[in-house]
């Protein structure tokens, strides 16, 4: 690692699962795994796959007896294949069927672009060289292509180069999904449109999502390119061009493959394949195209970079990190409809459906580019309706969000799930989990903070505060023995207890995460009456048919919600009933499975369940001291008539601390955010863990099948918001770092309601330059003290 590369100095099959995951190049609209470009699905170490932000389709599987229904992230056409072979009677290039004499693999994050080169001797003992460069282009959202620079060593003669583009694709990328249907485009045509350029034409067998894929093959021996002889063909779903030239000993040749990518999605489009075809006359060189595309990267760099000078690999991970969350959402999906996936446009794993990831991604989009948090908010507002229905058929009025959503905002969770360790099929209550409503609530709140975006307040996120804020007062039912309100039959984000030990019936009671969540949404519905004008409120709760009496109603529960506490402590219980469990034997477990388990499927496959224990997957109560400040959550509390003292705070931690097998990349970043302020090394142990999670794939397994993308996005934002104390309250952007020593100094730009701030932080000193910005003053505050900035202004502050 070295700031912005990432360098593999050796060919280590067993890696390139993990390899493939962390090298896709994406801009938004789609995304490729690294898989090298000879390279063929096989199961064990290579699978080329390509995903389309939105790319969904749905299929039914029998499962123990049971239909069962799927929509997954479609695996699309795969438009990597190049390799080259001597003669017809010689096999096609196989890395593993050559003698490596050196291998190098880089991903260049400044440029987004991933680098090989390889020097190996066949068993002819000819000896070639090939250095591959390949983007997708961030400039032309359309746009990908691959250069060769191909160097016979120590052998003259003929050669013969296939470039095709493969239909013949199936979702195969999740060892546990492989026993559903996973076949999702049919083929519709393939040919050739010029002497240089073939195409291929699918689309998805229920969504019918089509996709058009053109390829311009050129070879060049420098300065032009060169003529070769050619031939095209194709079968239903797959297309290839055979080029032929003559190599000359120690003279290379370049060949470079473009291609554009087009869908029935898109916008300004008249047909797919007529358009893929058009715009791909209109295309530059490999070396033009990729000038557009690190400038656009250039652009983006200088508004998201984050700079670690005393910290090399932390800064070059964190970097990476960055990385990937730009190819899931850049500036292009700001007029797409789609979500945020939890494992990015990167595998198959979770199906590509979008969790409740947004609430570790959002708060370094909303610091950085909030048009993008805007566009992702709009997902859920296009969704409302759905979450409506979801609602009214659960008995409830307002909306109610899915645990899962994919194209249509339908709950596309599992009803059943494969637990890989016992090979059972196991029941998943895990759509139980209403609290995505409220972190929902949540998001649209902080965009708001961070932008004051009235317009978006006004037409979307006030509808969907209130319509949550409406869900959550008719989910909550008023018990008269205790005279406060309780929420029944929910799941915690802890996620591994979804019902009481011999109970049949799904759920817990009173999870005191999602009854406090529960109440700060109602609390932000009635905040928001004095931000809106009254005409517009009238118009939401005429559409929403809100009335008096549900007002009054909100205001009961803002003031009279029933959150559970262990005994006579000051320890919020998880759940109620949660001191009732039995402890959990740790020790045991972690010397055989180590300290980040997933103990759901290790208990069942010795046919126990984690309902029984207290034992947590991952942060639960302690996401309500994630999400709020101290003083926050103390008022909070003190409203709903609970006493909860700021050391009350540090006993919980450590409390839950002890209980948590930390089964979630989330987990980790969650303790380090609450560690931050009371215990600096542990909070950066804590880092550390969550830092490497990927790129050491600590999961054992996880990685190859898709990045974690909230986890990635959590570790940033951890250093951007966490260390430097930053939040939004009463219209002040607060600030009070707290740099662990291993951080030592920190230097970042920030997007704050209209204006750029620059902060640079050392563990001694924070200064603030006000660069650019339309607003006239912000409101900043500093170790208690409030300042008004103004462009140009600079100020340090001694910490």
């Amino acid at each position: 690692m070295a700031d912005w590369k990432i360098t593999y100095d050796s060919w280590k099959p067993e890696e390139q699962p993990l390899r493939e995951a962390l090298c896709t190049l994406g801009n938004g609209y789609f995304a490729t795994r690294g898989a090298a470009e000879e390279s063929t699905d096989d199961e064990k170490v290579n699978y080329p796959g390509t995903y389309l932000a939105g790319g969904y389709n749905r299929l039914v599987s029998k499962v123990a007896d049971r239909d069962i229904e799927n929509e997954d992230f479609v695996n699309w056409p795969n438009w990597l294949p190049l390799s080259f072979r001597h003669s017809d009677e010689e096999e096609w290039f196989d890395l593993e069927k050559v003698e490596l004499i050196s291998f190098r693999q880089e991903l260049d994050m400044k440029d987004a672009l991933l680098k090989r080169w390889l020097h190996f001797r066949d068993k002819a003992g000819r000896e070639t060289s090939i250095y591959s460069k390949r983007f997708v282009s961030m400039a032309d959202s359309h746009v990908a292509a691959i250069e060769w620079e191909f160097t016979p060593v120590n052998w003259s003669g003929e050669v013969e180069l296939r470039s095709a583009l493969g239909g013949s694709v199936t979702n195969n990328g999740v060892p546990r999904y492989r026993k559903l249907k996973s076949k999702h485009l049919e083929p519709l045509q393939t040919g050739q449109h010029k002497e240089d350029t073939v195409f291929l034409l699918v689309q998805t067998n229920q969504s019918k999502i089509r996709m058009a894929q053109a390829a311009r093959t050129r070879v060049y021996v420098e300065p032009i390119a060169c003529q070769v002889q050619r031939d095209t063909h194709q079968k239903q779903d797959y297309v290839e061009q055979l080029l032929r030239l003559y190599c000359e000993q120690g003279h290379s040749f370049r060949l470079e493959k473009v291609v554009t990518l087009y869908t029935s999605r898109d916008f300004a489009i008249s047909e797919v394949l007529q358009d893929a075809c058009l715009n791909i006359d209109r295309l530059g060189s490999f070396t033009q195209l990729l000038e557009d595309h690190k400038r656009s990267w250039s652009r983006l760099w200088n508004r998201c970079d984050l700079g670690l000078a005393c910290n090399d690999k932390a800064q070059t991970i964190l970097r990476l990190h960055i990385f990937h969350l730009l190819q899931t959402a850049s500036p292009h999906i700001v007029s797409m409809d789609v979500g945020i996936p939890a494992r990015g446009l990167h595998g198959e794993a979770y199906r590509g459906h979008i969790f409740w990831d947004e609430l570790f991604i959002f708060p370094f989009l909303n610091l950085h580019l909030p048009e993008l948090t805007r566009a992702l908010l709009r997902y859920r507002f296009h969704r409302l309706p759905e979450a409506r229905f979801l609602a009214e058929e659960a008995g409830y009025k307002g909306a109610m969000f899915p645990w899962q959503s994919g194209s249509t905002g339908r709950e596309e969770s599992q009803v059943i799930h494969l637990n890989p360790k016992s090979g059972n099929w196991v029941k998943d209550d895990t759509h139980l989990q209403r609290h995505i409503s409220a972190g929902i609530a949540y998001n649209v709140w902080q965009y708001f903070q961070a932008t004051e975006d009235m317009e978006f307040l006004t037409f979307a996120g006030a509808e969907m505060i209130f319509d949550i804020a409406q869900f959550w007062s008719t989910i909550a039912v008023y018990n008269p023995k205790r005279e406060r309100y309780e929420i029944h039959h929910v799941v915690g984000p802890d996620e591994y207890h979804t019902q009481y030990p011999d109970s049949d019936e799904p759920g817990l009671s009173n999870n005191a995460y999602t009854n406090v969540m529960a109440v700060w949404v109602i609390q932000c519905a009635l905040g928001t009456f004095d931000i809106l004008d009254e005409s517009r409120i009238s118009e939401l709760f005429q559409k929403l048919n809100i009335t008096d009496d549900d007002l009054e109603r909100w205001r009961d529960i803002s003031h009279k919600m029933f959150v559970p506490f262990i005994g006579d402590s000051n320890i919020i219980a998880q759940f109620e009933g949660y001191e009732n469990l039995l402890d959990f034997p740790w020790d045991k477990y972690k010397q055989k499975y180590g300290e980040s388990m997933r103990l759901d499927r290790i208990l069942e496959s010795e046919g126990d369940s984690v309902n029984r224990y207290k034992a947590s997957k991952q942060a639960d109560v302690l996401m309500l001291f994630y999400l709020f400040s101290y003083d926050e959550l103390l008022k909070l509390f003190g409203q709903l008539n609970y006493e909860l003292k700021p050391e009350n705070v540090q006993e919980n931690i450590v409390y839950y601390e002890q209980r948590t097998s930390h089964g979630s990349t989330l987990s980790k970043i969650v303790h380090s955010w609450v560690l931050a302020r009371s215990d600096r090394k542990r909070s950066w142990s804590n880092f550390e863990v969550a830092l490497v999670s990927d790129v050491e794939d600590v999961q054992g397994g996880t990685t190859p099948e898709g990045i974690h993308l909230g986890a990635m996005a959590g570790t940033v934002d951890l250093v951007q918001r966490g260390y430097t104390g930053l939040e939004i309250r009463d219209n002040v952007l607060w600030l009070d770092p707290a740099l662990p020593e291993e951080i030592g100094c920190l230097n970042l730009q920030l997007r704050y309601r209209g204006h750029w701030l620059r902060l640079q932080a050392t563990t001694q000193k924070l200064k603030i330059t006000f660069d650019r910005g339309w607003s006239k003053e912000v409101q900043v505050g500093v170790k208690g003290v409030v300042y008004t900035f103004r462009t140009g202004d600079e100020r340090e502050f001694d910490i």
